[in-house]
């Protein structure tokens, strides 16, 4: 079974993608957490966990024995521009270098709509401008990856039904179920292997729209 690091684990989607891929066969996840008071959710849940941080410099303990990194961390675009840049630019640049050099097989990074363009999006413009470097870091890594760009997340219950592209032609929403299955699917090696694209909720089952998106 393949080690998956969750970056963002304790976090909505985060939680999501551990209580998904701890019922994998193929898979067996462990939880990156700030603080060691974090360790009883999952524990409870029977999932090993490491202790780091996004805003500290050495990463190479979390990534001992581990295969791929899902990074589902985020700040939130309602956090001030020092905390956005500490976490969502300089952290996940951190633990991208740490990732090349611990020769991780694959780096499935959630970021979000929009960030291609931050400056049509005023209110969220330095979230989504740290969330562009931090791709773009990814992209010029070396790493195999995927970026996932997510449209608004929600609480919805997932219904498993999506609209990928490359680039969407509209923002959308999607519920944060679907976005773990979604980035949970994308460790398949053949799959949205280096690609970045854009996902709402839609009508296309997850799989066919994921094989469809891989085919180009």
């Amino acid at each position: 079974m393949e080690k998956i690091l969750i970056v963002g684990a304790t976090g909505s989607t985060g939680k999501r993608i551990i209580e998904i891929l701890n019922n994998s066969q193929s898979f067996d996840p462990v939880a990156m957490i700030r603080k060691e008071e974090q360790k009883d959710i999952f524990e409870d849940m029977e999932v090993k966990w490491v202790l780091a941080d996004l805003e500290q410099d050495d990463f190479s303990q979390a990534l001992k024995g581990i295969d791929k990194v899902i990074f589902a961390a985020g700040s939130g675009g309602k956090t001030g521009p020092d905390k956005t840049t500490e976490v969502d630019e300089k952290g996940a640049i951190k633990i991208i270098d740490a990732a090349k050099k611990a020769k991780i097989k694959k780096f499935i990074m959630l970021s979000s709509m929009g960030a291609d363009e931050p400056s049509k999006h005023k209110d969220l413009e330095h979230y989504l401008e740290a969330k562009a470097e931090a791709d773009e870091h990814l992209r010029e890594s070396g790493l195999k990856y995927t970026i996932l760009r997510a449209g608004a997340l929600t609480d919805d219950m997932g219904l498993g039904k999506v609209k990928l592209a490359g680039k969407l032609g509209a923002p959308g929403e999607i519920p944060r179920d679907d976005v773990a299955f979604l980035l949970i699917m994308s460790l398949a090696d053949p799959l949205v292997q280096n690609m970045t694209f854009e996902a709402v909720e839609g009508d296309e089952p997850i799989k066919s729209a994921m094989i469809e998106l891989s085919r180009g």
